[in-house]
């Protein structure tokens, strides 16, 4: 059974940093796109970030200069700085092949 995890949440000051990670088990084959995407209380779920199999990235223009995105095979990762307390929300990973899997999410709270 394929499941993406999420790690790497938490509480932070405003300012602050966090790295998220997220990491497929089971057998699967390489995903084609993998993602970030947050959703904030009684917001809708957003496009944070994007990386391609062929390291095609975009992200949200709320996060452009801050943070970064980066893929080793089937593991993404979130590097997240200078963050703001609208950066608070539920961090979920995402990946096709093209089926589509969702990580649990991992929530970021940052303080202000």
């Amino acid at each position: 059974q394929v499941q993406l995890v999420e790690s790497g949440g938490g509480l932070v000051q405003a300012g602050g940093s966090l790295r998220l990670s997220c990491a497929a088990s089971g057998t699967i084959s390489r995903f084609y796109n993998m993602a970030w995407y947050r959703q904030a209380p009684g917001k809708q779920r957003e496009l944070v970030a994007s990386i391609s199999n062929s390291n095609y990235i975009n992200y949200a223009d709320s996060v452009k200069g801050r943070f970064t995105i980066s893929r080793d095979k089937n593991t993404v990762y979130l590097q997240m700085n200078s963050l703001k307390p609208e950066d608070t929300a539920v961090y979920y990973c995402y990946g096709t092949t093209p089926i589509a899997y969702w990580g649990q999410g991992t929530q970021v709270t940052v303080s202000s």
